[in-house]
């Protein structure tokens, strides 16, 4: 699905309160989980070890680490939003409140939710926190739930 187009950096205050459409399905495979356990140092039997995730684990197989789910939003939010006009720069400023409500299963498919809930503007940048909301398919609750600090500054 393309990104969700806002013309310029000024307008992005007026969508404040806006859920964005949601993002393309992204499989979270056994591969990529390994290659994060690789690159952290965190190779947690949960995560890379197949055979006794599905002999122990309540999940009956390897999870992905809630931190690589995390590390996605950036990726997702080429999708959700472009804003086309008047941007130099954008940059991740942080997270204000990350929590992880449901395991995501090596092989499932998760996909995100962008809602601009707050806009501060300065002369030289514009702060967006987004809301976001990481959906595992085929579970009821989000694997993934922050709020994500962008800071854009003006061209």
């Amino acid at each position: 699905m393309p990104p969700f187009e806002i013309e310029d950096i000024d307008a992005l205050k007026q969508f404040t309160g806006r859920e964005l459409p949601p993002t393309d399905w992204f499989v979270l495979s056994q591969e990529r989980i390994q290659q994060f356990a690789d690159t952290t140092e965190d190779r947690q039997w949960t995560h890379v070890d197949a055979s006794r995730a599905s002999r122990d684990s309540p999940y009956g197989g390897t999870i992905a680490h809630g931190f690589l789910t995390l590390s996605l939003i950036s990726y997702f939010s080429a999708q959700a939003i472009d804003v086309r006009r008047g941007v130099g720069m954008r940059i991740n400023y942080g997270l204000n409140r990350v929590r992880f409500p449901a395991a995501v299963r090596a092989g499932s498919s998760i996909r995100a939710r962008f809602a601009l809930a707050s806009v501060q503007e300065s002369p030289q940048f514009v702060d967006v926190v987004f809301s976001v909301m990481i959906d595992c398919q085929g579970t009821e609750k989000p694997c993934c739930v922050a709020e994500w600090i962008v800071r854009y500054y003006r061209a």
